[in-house]
């Protein structure tokens, strides 16, 4: 949206379907809104337009209080575009500014400092030093209202260099004192205070701490939650049910669990961070009727119909420190930051897609939380058990088991020792050096070529890692270029959003499981067959790539020649409990 008459329509008529694309300010009272905000609408010669929220907090404005809009779902443009900024915006919202600085940042891209500062303020009105304030702003915010750390331990943990820093940003951007800030959280502080007391080592913060031992249920208790409760906001409808039964699947013992029932799941794993470890959980939202609102954290836009909603999540981390870097690494996973109204324009139109996307709206493309895990996995194939093998005996072990949970997913350079069978020791050794990269800011066209060519993996794994470890939703569609070409090609009218149809057609049984071309022969509704872009990777099968047309061997990540055939295999989204 780059008319601003526009824009003050949207925000005339409470769109939630712009959240996080732009924000407004008022300058006549100081304050910066998300374009849902229910306040009074103000006058339009009073508005102005900002592209981030860091860029309206540099202007002189503070956030809203009443629609919070640095907690809004981000842009889905970030994850479309492959270009400097795109990269560099994902890779700010990874953390790494606060680790390495901008000039870690510039490094990573391979552009000078100057140009990539550049190049940010001209698209988004603020440099990569602002845009991290604004991250490590709304991080301390969360702290605050959902945790009784001392306020001096959560500015560090939040990523500020000093106590000073962090009291002068608070105050600028939220208009009050960091215990102004604790206070107003209410009864949800005092949650957050109980929950933090009655689970030792959960969320406190200090490396080291062990994660508090709990048995394993066979349904998810979510009367008590331990950790940091947060509410991972998102944009329009959102098919919940899918993307669960699409990561149940797919769950490695050791380091992923599901409890409950379809419809009360709750996803658990472990996840391996800069400063230390962590132990998320995600639960499956209720329906409509049933929605409850967590006691504290995250405040994300109040469910209306399908305008948005939130997945409740709890993190306990072993330094709070890797507290943002957490929260992205989830959003990804489950695909937060999509715009569904935008893949559902693209895609609707389609007479193969149109009645899938009629059928489930707000499917998503889910991602990853490790990338480099999702690799190991995806080159290993088969189902999750060959891959809790690895874990068993490379990954390293939870001070307490948790459950179901034992082990962090072993880092590559633990995998690339002789014992450790091809292409894994491959991949690892190529991931370990640094000559195959799988963070936020990739190019996503040179690391495909790069995996691709890497023995073991092929075109049909690349395509695949492309698409979830480095979240590109322009998978499966016609290469836009020859130094971009794809491995696998589709009709180039569902650009940018090849991924969704890629999701549709597997969850709708017309691909099959793992295949990431459309082959000759799908039916159209109105019988015609699909177009083919390129031929199936089975009819002239790379290094790595099963041969033959055989279904995948199991609901591993990807199929693998040599696996052996067994029963039939449940469908990609099926409810059902692991193979194995």
């Amino acid at each position: 949206m780059r008319d601003d008459e526009a824009r003050y329509e949207a925000v005339t008529s409470r769109d939630a379907r712009f959240d996080g694309e732009f924000f407004f300010a008022v300058v006549t009272t100081g304050i910066y809104c998300r374009p849902s905000c229910p306040a009074v609408t103000p006058k339009r010669v009073n508005v102005r337009f900002f592209p981030s929220a860091a860029a309206a907090q540099a202007a002189g404005f503070r956030a809203c209080r009443r629609c919070r809009p640095d907690a809004v779902p981000g842009s889905a443009e970030w994850n479309v575009r492959a270009d400097l900024v795109g990269r560099a915006v994902r890779l700010i919202g990874d953390g790494v500014v606060d680790r390495e600085g901008v000039g870690g940042l510039a490094r990573r891209l391979g552009y000078s400092p100057r140009q990539v500062q550049r190049q940010l303020t001209a698209e988004l009105g603020a440099g990569p030093v602002a845009l991290a304030r604004a991250r490590r702003a709304h991080t301390a915010r969360v702290l605050l209202q959902t945790t009784a750390l001392p306020v001096t331990e959560l500015a560090f943990a939040a990523g500020f260099a000093s106590i000073r820093q962090f009291n002068d940003t608070i105050r600028e951007i939220y208009a009050g004192t960091p215990s102004e800030l604790r206070a107003a959280a209410g009864n949800g502080g005092a949650v957050a205070r109980r929950t933090t007391a009655a689970a030792p080592g959960a969320g406190a913060g200090r490396p080291g701490d062990g994660f508090a031992d709990r048995s394993a249920g066979g349904s998810a208790d979510r009367s008590a939650p331990a950790g940091i409760p947060l509410r991972l906001a998102y944009r329009g409808p959102y098919a919940a049910a899918e993307i669960f039964d699409f990561l149940q699947l797919r769950a490695v013992p050791g380091v992923e669990e599901i409890r409950g029932t379809r419809g009360e799941r709750t996803y658990r794993r472990t996840l391996r961070l800069t400063h230390g470890s962590g132990i998320a959980e995600v639960d499956e939202p209720a329906g409509p009727r049933r929605r409850r609102r967590p006691p504290a954290g995250l405040v994300c836009p109040a469910a209306r119909g399908t305008d948005g909603g939130w997945l409740e999540c709890r993190l306990r981390l072993t330094d709070l420190r890797d507290l943002s870097t957490a929260v992205q690494r989830l959003r990804r996973l489950f695909d937060l930051d999509a715009d569904p109204y935008a893949v559902a324009e693209r895609l609707g139109a389609d007479p193969l897609l149109g009645p899938l996307v009629a059928e489930r709206p707000g499917l998503r493309s889910p991602g990853a939380a490790d990338p480099e895990e999702l690799a190991v996995r995806t080159v290993l194939g088969g189902p999750p058990e060959h891959a809790a093998a690895l874990v068993r005996k490379y990954g390293k072990p939870l001070d307490a088991a948790d459950g179901g949970l034992t082990h962090l997913f072993p880092a590559p350079g633990n995998l690339t020792g002789a014992e450790v069978a091809e292409p894994v020791r491959t991949l690892c050794t190529a991931l370990a050096d640094g000559t195959v990269t799988l963070d936020a800011g990739a190019d996503r066209g040179a690391t495909e070529r790069a995996l691709a060519a890497l023995p073991g993996v092929g075109p049909r794994a690349a395509a695949y890692l492309r698409m979830r470890a480095l979240g590109d939703p322009d998978v499966g569609t016609t290469p836009g270029s020859d130094q971009e070409q794809g491995a696998m090609a589709g009709p180039a009218a569902w650009r940018p959003w090849g991924a969704y149809a890629l999701h549709h057609l597997w969850r709708a049984g017309l691909l099959p499981a793992g295949e990431m071309s459309i082959p000759n022969g799908t039916p159209r509704p109105n019988g015609t067959p699909v177009p083919n872009g390129t031929p199936r990777p089975d009819e002239g099968p790379g290094a790595g790539e099963p041969s033959g047309t055989g279904k995948p061997s199991g609901p591993g990540e990807m199929p693998r020649a040599e696996e052996p055939s067994g029963a039939a295999e449940p469908p990609t989204y099926a409810p059902a409990g692991r193979a194995g």
